[in-house]
């Protein structure tokens, strides 16, 4: 039936982008260094640890750094409408436009449910996808954080 505005009237979007937010937790040695393994089966133990205090070692959008940067950014004209669906699998997160907003937000990816209107910043809880749709009204470096 498709996205719907607080009013139940139809929204459009000219591109759509996919920002994956990915946790690494990587084992260390007694000195600070990333240890190395033969085989993932014998990081395992190590990385269980890690994880179990559910501090990442890395952060990244769509799994490697600089995915979303260069040759690869998230790009719009002028007077395009762009979705961008944002997940995280294992912390809340905090996405946020600089330069622009969120003209509508369905934070928990509920598209059934009305949007939020002008957000600055959404949250989307751990384990769920969140959407933000925003119309570019100007020419400009938007990053999105």
């Amino acid at each position: 039936d498709g996205l719907k505005d607080e009013k139940g009237q139809p929204l459009r979007y000219d591109r759509i982008y996919y920002v994956g937010e990915n946790d690494y937790y990587l084992p260390r040695d007694e000195n600070g260094k990333f240890k190395t393994y033969e085989s993932a089966g014998d990081a395992y133990a190590d990385t269980v640890e890690v994880m179990r205090k559910l501090t990442p070692t890395h952060v990244v959008f769509n799994g490697a750094k600089g995915a979303l940067t260069g040759d690869h950014a998230m790009k719009a004209n002028v007077g395009e409408t762009v979705l961008i669906v944002h997940s995280q699998a294992n912390r809340d997160t905090r996405p946020h436009l600089i330069g622009g907003h969120g003209n509508y937000v369905w934070a928990t990816g509920k598209f059934r449910n009305p949007p939020e209107l002008d957000q600055e910043t959404w949250f989307i809880p751990g384990g769920t996808a969140g959407a933000a749709l925003y119309t570019f009204e100007q020419p400009g470096v938007y990053a999105y954080v």
